[in-house]
């Protein structure tokens, strides 16, 4: 393997925006969810994608009518949602010091989700690359993400593992000819990789 491909959400850090995070938000603000929902499926392409920002992302799903609070406080209840999972991200970190393979994200992120989370979490410190679908302007499982994520880090397909905690996102790597790992705890993921011939550190 030359590359490791991370997905952040699910595997790093919790859901940026998710279904139970938008529930989450629904019920703490009265919102009404499966208008939503709704609202959201209808633009979620774009907003992913970089296309629409976030105001405008509130404004097609929240504030298209007056509302008891403000957009400021939406936004806040929105990035406090994300939590980073300790024993993953110290691992990466731990893996990027030992320099033995390009540690690269391929996620799907709204702008500013992707940028607060980035920050926040000091994800810099880890990945040298983000093909997040809002810089990329494409979303997984399309395959054109990875194809990109190949072709720019120059990684032959079959050097390449994508870890993943979504099996649609395995699946389409793996017809791509990429080594993927379907994501379910930092024990399996070991094994996982032993089977491809990398040794994550250890602790």
């Amino acid at each position: 393997m030359q590359t490791i491909f991370w997905d952040l959400g699910g595997v790093l850090l919790t859901n940026g925006w998710d279904r139970a995070a938008r529930a989450r938000a629904c019920a703490r603000l009265d919102l009404d969810c499966n208008d939503f929902e709704d609202r959201h499926e209808q633009v979620v392409g774009d907003f992913e994608t970089g296309r629409m920002d976030l105001h405008t992302y509130l404004d097609r799903t929240v504030f298209f009518e007056p509302r008891p609070f403000a957009e400021t406080d939406f936004r806040a209840f929105m990035f406090e949602q994300s939590r980073e999972n300790p024993e993953m991200l110290d691992l990466v970190r731990r893996l990027r010091a030992r320099r033995e393979y390009r540690l690269a994200v391929i996620n799907n992120e709204s702008l500013e989700l992707n940028a607060y989370r980035i920050e926040r979490f000091r994800l810099r410190e880890c990945f040298s690359l983000f093909f997040s679908s809002c810089f990329v302007r494409l979303r997984k499982p399309d395959p054109r993400v990875y194809q990109l994520a190949l072709d720019v880090t120059q990684t032959p397909t079959g050097a390449a593992v994508l870890v993943d905690d979504r099996a649609i996102n395995v699946e389409a790597a793996r017809r791509l000819g990429m080594q993927a790992i379907h994501f379910q705890d930092l024990r399996q993921l070991r094994c996982s990789m032993a089977d491809l011939g990398v040794r994550l550190p250890e602790g």
